[in-house]
């Protein structure tokens, strides 16, 4: 399954947590990982490199906190 409604709202959330400018990168697209629409606009397959990417206060918790979604495959059941 790819990102679909749920994972992309809990990026968006956890995004959301933090003070820094965050971007989603897939091929030579960029979106901002704080808008639903953006990460939904990436239209990202199952197996898509997607690259996080933050400036600012807190961007380095940011990208681990947005890593560990995907690494845990967002909580779903497989």
């Amino acid at each position: 399954m790819g990102l679909h409604a749920r994972p992309a709202a809990l990026i968006v959330q956890t995004a959301n947590k933090f003070p820094c400018d965050v971007v989603l990168l897939k091929d030579e697209q960029e979106v901002n990982a704080k808008s639903i629409m953006g990460v939904l606009m990436l239209a990202a397959a199952k197996g898509s490199e997607i690259l996080v990417r933050a400036e600012g206060e807190q961007a380095t918790a940011c990208v681990e906190a947005i890593d560990q979604l995907f690494q845990k495959g967002f909580n779903e059941a497989m």
